[in-house]
């Protein structure tokens, strides 16, 4: 049983959505999300893809789609700096069922300014969880921040939040995912890619359309060790529908 902990601890660890090791990408200078399609033949689709993410929701259509049901475990997190963003690595067990598939919560990371937009409203802080089916499909569920009151959650992992890249913890007191998360789960859906190189097509995603507060001190902490935005600016919808 440890032995399998440990190998699904370092899959999570080792995943991140998109993150290519082989080319160097950023989001300043000519390594930003302009210049993506052409630092690698991997990241040819940053550039021609036709179903890219994030976008800008507006004129959702109203559809009758199922609940999000969410389940969720406690267990082990890690917090890692990857040089791109802040990630919480999880342990098994937080799952989340959609179309009759069960996807498995992997790990969730930040954006600062929000990648995704509402009605051309953007926030100044989005995160992003990224679950993965059995046969490697993913789906990610995205939540806004607004600024306002400290979040509880945030703080706990922000206490330990590593400065320098690559740097990793184990979160003293893990966080509680239902309680980051708005007690409304409604969403908007759409067919997008991952955000990051090499932009890979056909990943289902869910926007909850609730925000949860964070204070102006704890957006500024997360600016302060990213050290600049890591949003992607949206991409055309190219006749893609996004429902409600």
């Amino acid at each position: 049983m440890k032995g399998k902990m440990l190998l699904a601890t370092l899959l999570a660890a080792s995943f991140s959505i998109g993150a290519a090791e082989h080319a160097h990408w950023g989001y300043e200078g000519q390594e930003d999300p302009a210049h993506w399609g052409k630092l690698s033949p991997d990241f040819s689709l940053c550039e021609t893809g036709k179903n890219q993410s994030p976008v800008n929701i507006q004129g959702a259509l109203k559809t009758q789609h199922g609940k999000l049901e969410l389940a969720f475990q406690p267990g082990k997190q890690q917090i890692v700096n990857n040089g791109h963003t802040i990630q919480v690595n999880v342990s098994e067990g937080n799952t989340l069922r959609l179309d009759n598939d069960t996807f498995t919560l992997q790990q969730f990371h930040f954006h600062a300014p929000s990648e995704n937009e509402i009605d051309g409203k953007q926030f100044p802080l989005e995160a992003h969880f990224v679950y993965k089916d059995k046969d490697g499909a993913l789906a990610v569920l995205a939540l806004m921040f607004q600024q306002g009151k400290a979040n509880p959650q945030l703080a706990q992992a922000w206490q330990q939040m590593p400065a320098a890249v690559d740097q990793t913890a184990v979160l003293n007191k893990p966080l509680d995912i239902k309680a980051l998360l708005p007690k409304q789960f409604n969403f908007y859906r759409f067919s997008g890619s991952l955000t990051t190189p090499p932009c890979s097509e056909g990943v289902s995603w869910l926007v909850l359309d609730q925000p949860v507060s964070a204070s102006a001190e704890q957006i500024s902490q997360f600016h302060s060790v990213v050290h600049h935005n890591n949003n992607r600016p949206v991409q055309p919808l190219n006749g893609r529908v996004i429902v409600d």
